[in-house]
């Protein structure tokens, strides 16, 4: 199953670009042997409509152009579920071992994703309560997506 990450907004080279970049590589060198490949990162520049409804509508209609049909859709949302890295790996391994042929895992704007595309997500998830800046959310993406080939494949990595 091809695993691709789309998120509104650029990184800038940095500390926090490297790290982020780091996981994404550790996860396409460990995600093929279990059947997880990273189809990498899409970057598309905040809307710039006038209210954040309009934003939120703009930049969802860019995102659903994106997806490859037969893809699920994770999107990342304060409002999502808080899952255990190993809820998030199963989840994972559930698409993929029911025959989906693609995953995009959508980092909203600053004004955050349209209801619509909300209400169609296969699984609207957060990383906590607590509201993190774009850069944090791409490095913790990218580790939970290594830390879920590491779970699935039985790697030490993950010690509960």
């Amino acid at each position: 199953m091809k695993v691709s990450v789309h998120a509104v907004g650029r990184m800038k080279a940095g500390p926090d670009k490297e790290l982020a970049d780091r996981y994404f590589g550790r996860f396409s060198k460990s995600g093929p042997a279990i059947g997880l490949e990273f189809a990498g990162i899409s970057e598309l520049p905040e809307s710039r409509a006038q209210s954040a409804a309009q934003r939120r509508a703009d930049e969802s209609e860019r995102l659903r152009a994106q997806i490859a049909p037969g893809s699920a859709l994770f999107l990342l949302d304060e409002r999502g579920r808080n899952l255990s890295s190993e809820d998030f790996s199963q989840r994972i391994a559930d698409l993929r071992d029911g025959g989906c042929r693609g995953l995009t895992i959508a980092i909203g704007g600053p004004d955050g994703h349209d209801a619509s595309l909300r209400e169609s997500a296969e699984l609207v998830l957060s990383f906590g309560a607590q509201t993190w800046p774009h850069q944090m959310v791409r490095i913790m993406l990218g580790e939970q997506l290594y830390r879920t080939a590491t779970i699935l494949s039985g790697h030490p990595y993950h010690r509960a």
